[in-house]
């Protein structure tokens, strides 16, 4: 299944709606529960020249554990990131991102991924823990602290 950004979402990575973002496109493997995704980042995206910025290969291998909670039909956030940055990720080649789960504990998430250049070499890796939310609670906490001028966690 091709998970295209939703044209109402601002998100940075994935969402149609942000003009400066990133609007990336993954694939839902059902069979094997993991996202993937074939990207060519231009120089737009670079830090030191010809190579991928670190924050932006960060961004990658979140978004891609974050697509992964569609296998569970819930709603979770980034609350732990690792990245091992193992190579320079090179602007303008075809690289592959991929994510999956590996444990469920409560209300945590425990996911890793991996870019990996066209041989298959790996570039970075990605850990984090999600953590499940309800996403209306959640909108009402910001909302409510947005119009009191407080964040949600003093409110």
């Amino acid at each position: 299944m091709l998970l295209k950004p939703n044209e109402a979402n601002h998100c940075f990575g994935c969402g149609g709606a942000n003009a400066r973002g990133m609007q990336l496109t993954f694939e839902q493997d059902d069979a094997a529960r993991r996202i993937k995704g074939l990207f060519r980042l231009s120089a737009a995206y670079q830090g030191a020249t010809g190579f991928v910025h670190g924050g932006i290969i960060a961004t990658l291998l979140d978004e891609v554990m974050a697509k992964v909670s569609r296998f569970n039909g819930e709603h979770a956030v980034t609350a732990e990131l690792t990245v091992e940055y193992k190579r320079p990720v090179p602007v303008d080649e075809d690289i592959v991102v991929e994510g999956w789960e590996t444990k469920v504990s409560e209300r945590h998430r425990f996911r890793e991924s991996e870019i990996r250049d066209a041989s298959g070499v790996v570039l970075a890796r990605g850990r984090a823990r999600f953590t499940v939310i309800d996403p209306e609670k959640f909108r009402g906490t910001s909302v409510a602290a947005a119009q009191s001028g407080t964040r949600g966690a003093e409110a």
